[in-house]
């Protein structure tokens, strides 16, 4: 439309006061003018019915709509005339002097308190109790990269047996990225791992008391060889378990709960021991150390220097033993591993040096073993193919009318004697000896072995 509009009070009557003159400008009305003029109306002080203030001086005040008319005060100008049945009902006038509208002041609001997130135990806590539930779809951080993706569940869902994570992976219900993953597949940064529904038993909540906490700390503490802010090496004891599984209640992993700190962060393993090998055994502090470390092991670049009590005595006394080694059972973590062919179903290649350090006659041998892959039972069964098994093996000893000597312990004679890994934050050479367990000190005593001589496997090839 062209031109001014028409003023829009031009026609309408004037009363006894008047209207007082509009600029041609400018918005028609405010807020401000509009509470003015009701406050008018009603005949109340519009400075004090101001609808900015904080409402504290109002509240005391009746509600403009709820006045009854007898009660309003009368003003100058004439009444409206009555209402009829056809008049529609006016709707309620706003009162603006409601405290629910006052604008809060700044200086005055109480400070918000951040917000607290749950503790990485809790977020674990909460993961293993929604895993019976259904369908979940996991994210990788960026410090979980490089992970093997059993063992990634592993670290999510403490609960669940590793045997069990193995057995989802193997059948394909676990899903990376829409796509089927292998047990020792590596993970990226930002992955979506989808975790299949599972029925689990719902485990009975046993409260730990303050003395049992406090109890497995100090053990683990008395096991320490070495220990810095990122990492620490256990002295794990013959019998102990890394980890549990079908009836093992007691277990490396457990323990380290014990030693979680205040802000949640707990303790994780970076390799794994046979339950009856004692010696070196590294843990990480933190989830970044965690996977630095992991990385020096696929890499290659951790040394590891086992000692062996073995039958007989080699005839070459330094050798390297080369193999593909498969599990007899597959679903079976713990099974028994056999020397296979290159190209067999699940073979793996194994590579093993050894020297002879010294001997009982033609009875017994000292052997020190460096490990250049990191196979199930790899020296265990590389030793049993040789012709000169690991003494107290239960899986691989098989040498015919063949005593053990008085004295001599029926216990796995292996010792993860000594390990060198770069440090996980200054890259530096980390290098750390475990000493003889009891039952293995007893037999080199008796044998007249020396711990202190020169272990010529130092000078064997690292690949």
């Amino acid at each position: 439309m062209k031109g001014r509009p028409p003023h829009r009070g031009s026609g309408a009557k004037r009363g006894p006061s008047g209207f007082a003159p509009r600029a041609g400008t400018g918005p028609r009305t405010s807020a401000k003018d509009a509470a003015q003029r009701a406050a008018r109306n009603r005949g109340e002080d519009a400075a004090e019915r101001s609808p900015w203030d904080d409402g504290a001086a109002s509240e005391s005040a009746p509600r403009p709509n709820r006045v009854p008319e007898a009660a309003a005060p009368k003003s100058d100008a004439p009444r409206a005339r009555a209402k009829s049945p056809s008049d529609k009902p006016r709707a309620a006038k706003p009162s603006f002097a409601k405290p629910s509208l006052a604008k809060p002041d700044p200086a005055k609001a109480p400070p918000a308190e951040a917000p607290v997130g749950p503790t990485r135990r809790e977020q674990r806590a909460a993961a293993s109790a929604t895993l019976a539930s259904g369908v979940q779809t996991l994210t990788v951080d960026p410090d979980e990269a490089g992970m093997r993706i059993d063992r990634f569940l592993g670290a999510r869902f403490p609960q669940l047996p590793f045997t069990r994570v193995q057995s989802i992976v193997r059948k394909g219900e676990l899903r990376v990225d829409g796509k089927r993953a292998k047990p020792n597949d590596r993970l990226e940064p930002g992955s979506s791992v989808r975790v299949p529904p599972l029925k689990l038993d719902q485990p009975t909540e046993r409260p730990r008391s303050a003395a049992k906490i406090d109890g497995d700390a100090e053990f683990l503490r008395s096991l320490i060889l070495y220990e810095d802010a990122d990492m620490m090496i256990l002295n794990k004891p013959f019998g102990l378990a890394v980890q549990g599984g079908s009836g093992t209640v007691r277990h490396v992993d457990g323990l380290l709960e014990a030693l979680t700190g205040p802000d949640g962060q707990r303790p994780r393993l970076v390799h794994r021991l046979d339950k009856d090998t004692a010696g070196c055994l590294i843990v990480a502090k933190t989830r970044l150390a965690a996977s630095t470390l992991a990385k020096s092991f696929r890499s290659r670049a951790a040394r590891k220097i086992y000692w062996a009590l073995v039958a007989g005595v080699p005839r070459t006394r330094q050798g390297r033993v080369s193999t593909y080694l498969v599990k007899d059972e597959p679903t079976d973590a713990d099974a028994r591993m056999r020397v296979a062919k290159h190209g067999d179903d699940g073979a793996s290649h194994a590579l093993t040096y050894y020297a002879t350090v010294d001997q009982a006659a033609q009875k017994l041998a000292w052997l020190s073993l460096k490990p250049v892959t990191g196979r199930t039972h790899q020296l265990r069964a590389h030793a049993a193919h040789i012709g000169h098994p690991i003494v107290g093996d239960p899986k691989y000893f098989d040498v015919e009318n063949w005593e053990l000597p008085g004295g001599i312990q029926n216990r796995l004679h292996l010792l993860a004697r000594r390990i060198v890994i770069p440090h996980p934050r200054t890259g530096q050479p980390v290098d750390v000896s475990a000493p003889l367990p009891p039952h293995m000190a007893q037999s080199w005593n008796l044998l007249g072995f020396d711990a202190a001589r020169y272990d010529p496997i130092v000078e064997a090839p690292e690949a």
